[in-house]
């Protein structure tokens, strides 16, 4: 094998578990995750735009993060699958580039996004009179472009530098799909400032919306401390609680691989949290909010509510023309 090999060679993914002994039993239980994330994300984006009671702007926001999550864990799970089906685990150049910036545009909205909900929050608790003129539609909509505008710019930066080094020697990447750390273990030159470099990005990155977020929390809870009634700071928490939970599980998973230093990482373990990231989070996001927001929960029995409903009315209305 040439020294170098060329940028247009396929490269071989291993897969979240090298050499799994039960290939089939993996891949049904990813499989199932996949088919409940992507249903509950559809669902829930069908029902904020069918339902007339969630047309607000955190419920507008949550459609967004719905979408994101949908996206999300198409870009890797499906291959995912195919590789256990398959003996060739094979990924072409470009679509290892393709699934780098799709991956780093959606990571990097969600960042973004989740930090733009919890302001949605602050204002919604703190200042509930001016709510419908700082979170109007068309602040909403500029909210949601700039955070898939913001995601795209890390895409944009960092995919073509990452695809422009020389590899060599080994095409195995040592991952089910190409995140940007395992890729770079195979090129055949120094890349060890790239990789400060991506890191400060990606910790700059994080520390915008933590910063958001923080400060929006702060706010709510100095807030919800000088509230009289004990009702209202139940209302201001349940509000609150989901958007805490996602936000705890997808920082915590983004603290680990962004922020802590490469001697804490081995590739089982960063396999294991992207894992969770990448295919555990988009489940685990919109059963937290169905199952915790009492306004969804309702909006889902209203919808499921219709079909029955539907039917009686025209069995009866068939029976009474006889």
């Amino acid at each position: 094998m040439p020294a170098t090999l060329q940028n247009t060679t396929n490269f071989i993914l291993l897969g979240l578990i090298t050499h799994p002994r039960l290939p089939g039993l993996v891949f049904a239980v990813v499989f199932s995750i996949f088919v409940v994330a992507v249903v509950a994300n559809v669902v829930m984006i069908l029902l904020i735009h069918v339902d007339a009671r969630l047309h607000s702007p955190m419920y507008f926001l949550l459609s967004q993060l719905s979408l994101m999550d949908t996206v999300y864990i198409c870009i890797t799970v499906p291959k995912m699958l195919q590789d256990l089906l398959s003996r060739e685990k094979t990924i072409s150049f470009l679509g290892c580039a393709l699934q780098i910036f799709l991956y780093l545009t959606l990571i990097g909205g969600e960042f973004f996004l989740l930090g733009l909900m919890a302001y949605d929050r602050y204002v919604a608790v703190c200042n509930p009179l001016r709510y419908p003129a700082l979170m109007s539609h068309r602040v909403c909509l500029f909210m949601v472009l700039g955070s898939w505008v913001g995601g795209s710019l890390d895409g944009f930066m960092l995919t073509p530098v990452t695809m422009s080094f020389p590899y060599c020697g080994s095409r195995e990447i040592n991952h089910f799909f190409c995140e940007i750390p395992a890729v770079l273990k195979l090129a055949c030159v120094d890349t060890s400032l790239y990789e400060t470099l991506m890191y400060a990005c990606c910790v700059l990155m994080l520390l915008l919306p933590i910063a958001v977020i923080s400060a929006s929390y702060a706010r709510i809870l100095l807030t919800v401390h000088r509230m009289n009634s004990a009702q209202a700071r139940r209302k201001a928490f349940a509000t609150c609680s989901s958007h805490i939970m996602v936000v705890s599980l997808f920082y915590g998973a983004a603290f680990y691989t962004n922020v802590l230093p490469h001697s804490y990482h081995t590739p089982e373990k960063d396999k294991v949290v992207s894992a969770f990231y990448t295919i555990l989070t988009p489940m685990l996001n919109p059963l937290i909010y169905s199952l915790r927001n009492k306004d969804v929960a309702a909006a889902l029995r209203r919808a499921l509510g219709r079909c029955p409903s539907s039917k009686r009315v025209r069995a009866v209305a068939v029976s009474g023309k006889y």
